[in-house]
């Protein structure tokens, strides 16, 4: 039973981060656009390298399972943070969708925080429970 518990955070990890590194890599790529985005919703366009990072950077590490927990409460705030900035529009059903999804994401975030990484993971070779 450990095997498939430890399987399944793994599959989990992966499904998890894989929006955030695919999001990461794309806005180093429509960095002008992304940049321009950000700040007509408000945000400064200069803490992109920071959330390119945080994405890129932090979805990878979700993935390979270090530093999981830590990095996973820190992505869980992020995601929340970027939905109520960016999808929190009630009228509009599709962004209150994304809205929705965003704060789900956050929630399996906080579970893979409170889970840990698993038996496949860098935390587990490294015997650390980050």
């Amino acid at each position: 039973m450990d095997k498939m518990k430890d399987l399944a955070l793994l599959v989990g990890r992966v499904l998890l981060a894989l929006m955030f590194v695919k999001a990461g890599w794309a806005k180093i790529g429509g960095y002008a656009g992304t940049q321009g985005y950000m700040e007509a919703m408000g945000v400064p366009g200069f803490i992109l390298p920071l959330v390119i990072l945080l994405e890129l950077g932090g979805g990878l590490a979700i993935m390979l399972g270090l530093f999981s927990r830590s990095i996973s409460v820190l992505m869980a705030g992020f995601t929340l943070m970027a939905s109520f900035i960016f999808h929190y529009q009630p009228a509009d059903q599709m962004q209150m969708l994304m809205f929705m999804k965003n704060v789900s994401v956050a929630g399996g975030f906080l579970a893979l925080a409170a889970a840990g990484a698993g038996a496949f993971s860098l935390d587990a070779r490294l015997g650390k429970n980050w």
